[in-house]
């Protein structure tokens, strides 16, 4: 169940940073939310609505449809064609009849035909719902709009996560400001004289050169599935599979930042997942499986 409740997480975390944005926005999670007679990992729930620049918001509240939509992660070992029929009615009798239906489901076996072929067949175009293998990474949705929609912007085959980084900008940003005036100063012949209105340039110059070099330097992604992972440091890419390592822990730097260090005959590599925005927890926990399945 590790591995479901990481995936749960992972679905959370993108949730919360705006990552279904293009289904909904999701303005209210819930976890271990009861729905009938079913207890699910994942709840949420949000509108059209835009939450942009007035502008955006004026448009939003006279011309968007004011439909509830619900997304709903439910996980289990195997899901069956009858629980699949009894969480369907669960949903539609807890929702309202103009309401949109999001229903992600994850289970850990291969997907079965019968099971692919509930879905496939759903008709009710208010609810669409998508379906993923942990074991095969095998992938169904229902043959409708909202369904097609969840599959593609659910993801569940990996686990990509990234975080924004101040530290590291403002030391990029200080290397831009600190280019910016020695470039001033070498042009103060010129210039005749170093203005505070060129520094304010200077400073709005950094602060787009000082992101260009965070992205190319120092931001971190990591992207994790079932195989190993890939980590992404600016454009420096270090991965490997589960397979190479034989233990993980969790392991403070000198700069107090906990990492991962994952160990192999051949050396350590630390996964910085705090500041790829993951829960160290339960990355933790689920790679500490992953590996000993591996091994």
């Amino acid at each position: 169940m590790e591995s479901l409740n990481f995936i749960v997480d992972m679905v959370e975390e993108r949730l919360v940073r705006g990552g279904f944005k293009w289904l909904a926005n999701f303005k209210e999670i819930r976890r271990d939310h009861r729905i009938g007679e079913f207890t699910v990992p994942l709840y949420a729930s949000g509108g059209l609505e835009e939450r942009g620049f007035l502008l955006s918001r004026a448009f939003s509240a006279l011309v968007t449809p004011k439909y509830r939509l619900y997304l709903i992660l439910y996980t289990s070992e195997r899901i069956t064609s009858k629980l699949l029929r009894r969480l369907v009615i669960s949903c539609k009798e807890s929702f309202g009849p103009e309401d949109w239906i999001f229903l992600g489901l994850i289970q850990a076996k291969p997907l079965e035909e019968p099971i692919r072929e509930a879905i496939e067949s759903i008709a009710d175009e208010r609810i669409g719902i998508a379906v993923y293998s942990l074991e095969s990474r095998e992938e169904a949705s229902s043959n409708n709009v909202l369904g097609r929609a969840l599959k593609r912007h659910l993801r569940l085959a990996e686990a990509k996560f990234e975080a924004f980084d101040p530290v590291s900008y403002v030391k990029s940003f200080t290397i831009s400001f600190i280019a910016c005036a020695l470039l001033l100063m070498l042009l103060s012949p010129v210039l005749k004289a170093v203005t505070p209105v060129h520094l304010l340039l200077a400073a709005a110059l950094s602060i787009f050169l000082g992101y260009r070099i965070y992205k190319l330097r120092y931001h971190a992604s990591l992207l994790l599935d079932d195989k190993g992972f890939k980590l992404w440091r600016g454009k420096n890419l270090v991965e490997g599979e589960w397979s190479s390592f034989t233990d993980v822990a969790i392991y403070v730097t000198p700069k107090q930042e906990a990492v991962l260090r994952l160990y192999s005959e051949g050396g350590t590599v630390d996964l910085p997942v705090s500041r790829a925005g993951l829960s160290r927890k339960e990355a933790y926990n689920t790679i500490r499986n992953l590996i000993g399945k591996s091994v």
